[in-house]
C-alpha cells in the first residue's frame, strides 16, 4: 500500500474503533429510542427526540463557524438545554467550559481569558456577567439557552431554539480522537487562582464505566439530577452514566428540598444523589415525613464528608433506601473510591475502596507508600486523570509527580484497603504545634442531638498560632448555647482539641454544589475574640 492509502486505513479504522461523548449518547439512541431520556418541567423527551434535538444544534454551531478545538463556555442554571448543549459540543469536537453562575465577574473574566474562550452559551439571566467578562476576547459564537424569545436581545445574542430550527437531524460526523480534548473543568479555586482541569473523551468516560459498575446506575432508573450541572459530581457521576446506560433523568433547576422530595413522590424517583449539607436540607424540611419516599431505592452522597450521626438518620427515615459514598476530585473526573451499601455500618466514615478503573495509594511526604493505619496524602493512577492543567506544565507535573495524582486529601487505609478521608491538607488544624482533624471535632458535635450542621475551621491565635473555632447551626426552633457546644466536647474529646471559639448562626455559606465555605468562614472570623 502507498502512504496516502495506509493514512486512509489509518483513519477508518480509527473512525471504527472510537467512542466519544457524542457516540455515547446515539449509541444510547440506536438501543432504545423510544426510552424516556430527560423530564424538565412540563417537557419529556424520549432517547432518539434527545438526539435529534444534539444533531440539529451541532449543525447549527458548524452552520455558524463553529469548529473542533474551539473553547466555548456555558453558563446556566440546570436545564434541559444544558444537556442538549452538552452533548452538540462534543458531537463536534468543541471544548465545553461549564462556569459557576454564582462567581463574580472577575472570576469570570478570569476564566474566559485563561481559556481562551471564543463562543459562549449562557442563559439571559447571565450575559451581563459574559459580556463585560469578554471584553478584551474575540468571541464568534453567542448562544441564548431556555429561550425562543427575540425582543430585548442583547447584541450578538441568538436563542439557541431559532438556531436549531429546521436543521437536519441526521448525525453529526467530525474527525475527533477519543483522547482529544472535551471539557475544562475549573477548580474551585480555595487557595490560588482557579485551575482548569483537561478532560478528554477517553477519561471521562473510563469514569462513566467506573460510576456505572460501582454505583449499580440501570436503565431501569429514575434519577433526579438536583446538583448544578456545571460541576462535576452531577455532570459526570450521575447524569453522563445514567444517559449511558438509558437510564431516565429528571432535571431540576435547583436543590431545593421540598422541590426534591416532591419530584421523588410524584415521579417515583428510585435514585438522587445529594451532598452532605443538601441530605441534611431534606432531613429537616417539614415535608420530609409528609411525602412518599418509599420508590427511593438508590441514595448517594460526595462532594464533602458525611457525618455519620447524619447517614445514622437517613438510614433510619428512609428504610428502603441503600446508600453509596463517592469520593473524589476533578482531576479524575472525578470518581476515585466507592463505599458499598453493605459496607455503610460496618466501614461507617470510610470513603471506600478505588472504584473500578483505579488504583488508590497512601504516601509520605517523599512519596513512599505509607503502612497500614498511618495518615498520609491519597494518590492514584487511573485512566479518569485529567490530561494536565491548562497553560500549566508546572503545576501539572506537581500533581503527577513519580507517575501518580496527588490529591492534596489526608487519609489512612486499612487492612483491607478501605480509604478513610482524614482531611484536606488545608484544613488541617495546627494548634500549639500539633496537628488537628477539622473533621474529627465535627464529627463530635454532630452527635449533639440538637445540632443540624457544623463547620470546624482555624482562626488566628497569638498563643496557639492556630486555634479550634466550631460554627454551628442548631435544628429548627431549637436553642443552643455555646458553652453547650464546649462543655459537650469536653466529655467526647481531648482537651487539645476542644474548640477554643463556638459560634451559632442560621447557616452556613455553600457554593452552589452544597460545598460548605470554609474559606469564607476562615476569613469571616480571622478576628474573633473570646467573648
Amino acid at each position: 500500500m502507498n502512504t496516502d492509502t495506509n493514512q486512509e486505513l489509518d483513519k477508518t479504522l480509527a473512525r471504527a474503533r472510537r467512542q466519544t461523548l457524542g457516540d455515547l449518547l446515539a449509541g444510547t439512541r440506536e438501543r432504545m429510542p423510544d426510552k424516556l431520556a430527560i423530564i424538565y418541567g412540563a417537557q419529556e423527551l424520549n432517547y432518539g427526540e434527545l438526539d435529534d434535538a444534539v444533531n440539529q444544534t451541532a449543525r447549527a454551531f458548524i452552520t455558524d463557524g463553529m469548529r473542533k478545538g474551539d473553547m466555548i463556555s456555558v453558563m446556566s442554571k440546570n436545564s434541559l438545554d444544558f444537556v442538549i448543549v452538552t452533548f452538540a459540543l462534543a458531537r463536534i469536537g468543541a471544548v465545553m467550559i461549564p462556569i459557576n453562575y454564582m462567581l463574580s465577574t472577575d472570576d469570570v473574566q478570569y476564566i474566559l481569558e485563561h481559556a481562551e474562550v471564543n463562543g459562549m452559551i449562557a442563559s439571559a439571566e447571565y450575559t451581563h456577567v459574559l459580556d463585560p467578562s469578554a471584553e478584551r476576547l474575540e468571541i464568534n459564537h453567542r448562544y441564548l439557552m431556555d429561550t425562543d424569545e427575540m425582543e430585548g436581545l442583547n447584541d450578538g445574542w441568538v436563542p439557541l431554539a431559532h438556531a436549531r430550527d429546521g436543521k437536519p437531524k441526521d448525525f453529526v460526523e467530525a474527525e475527533i480522537d477519543d483522547d482529544d480534548l472535551a471539557h475544562v473543568l475549573y477548580t474551585s479555586g480555595t487557595e490560588s487562582k482557579p485551575k482548569g482541569v483537561m478532560l478528554s473523551h477517553k477519561s471521562i468516560i473510563s469514569e462513566y464505566v467506573s460510576c456505572i459498575v460501582d454505583g449499580n446506575i440501570e436503565p431501569t432508573d429514575v434519577a433526579i439530577q438536583a446538583m448544578p450541572l456545571y460541576h462535576c459530581a452531577q455532570l459526570h457521576v450521575f447524569l453522563g452514566p445514567s444517559i449511558y446506560v438509558g437510564a431516565t433523568c429528571i432535571i431540576l433547576e435547583a436543590a431545593k428540598p421540598d422541590l426534591i422530595l416532591e419530584t421523588i413522590e410524584n415521579k417515583k424517583a428510585n435514585q438522587l444523589f445529594c451532598p452532605p449539607t443538601v441530605w441534611i436540607g431534606l432531613l429537616r424540611s417539614p415535608d420530609f415525613d409528609h411525602r412518599d419516599l418509599s420508590s427511593l431505592e438508590k441514595c448517594y452522597y460526595g462532594a464533602a464528608i458525611m457525618p455519620r450521626e447524619v447517614l445514622k438518620e437517613l438510614s433510619e427515615r428512609l428504610p428502603n433506601a441503600r446508600f453509596w459514598n463517592f469520593y473524589g476530585q476533578t482531576e479524575v473526573a472525578p470518581l476515585a473510591t466507592a463505599l458499598q451499601p453493605e459496607d455503610q455500618l460496618r466501614k461507617l466514615g470510610s470513603a471506600g475502596v478505588p472504584a473500578l478503573n483505579v488504583q488508590t495509594k497512601i504516601v509520605d511526604d517523599k512519596d513512599k507508600e505509607v503502612p497500614h493505619g498511618e495518615i498520609g496524602e491519597i494518590v492514584h493512577r487511573t485512566p479518569h486523570a485529567m490530561k494536565g492543567y491548562l497553560h500549566d506544565p508546572g503545576k501539572t507535573a506537581e500533581a503527577f509527580r513519580n507517575g501518580w495524582f496527588h490529591s492534596g486529601d489526608l487519609g489512612v487505609m486499612d487492612g483491607e484497603g478501605y480509604v478513610t478521608i482524614v482531611d484536606r491538607k488545608k484544613d488541617m488544624i495546627n494548634t500549639g504545634g500539633v496537628n488537628v482533624s477539622s473533621r474529627e471535632i465535627e464529627e463530635a458535635i454532630y452527635q449533639m442531638e440538637h445540632v443540624s450542621e457544623v463547620a470546624v475551621v482555624s482562626v488566628p491565635d497569638p498563643y496557639w498560632i492556630e486555634a479550634v473555632m466550631a460554627i454551628v447551626v442548631p435544628k429548627p426552633d431549637v436553642p443552643l448555647e455555646k458553652e453547650e457546644v464546649i462543655e459537650f466536647c469536653r466529655g467526647t474529646l481531648a482537651k487539645y482539641k476542644v474548640p477554643k471559639f463556638v459560634e451559632v448562626t442560621d447557616e452556613l455559606p455553600k457554593n452552589p454544589s452544597g460545598k460548605i465555605l470554609k474559606r469564607d468562614l476562615r476569613d469571616q472570623y480571622q478576628e474573633v475574640k473570646d467573648s
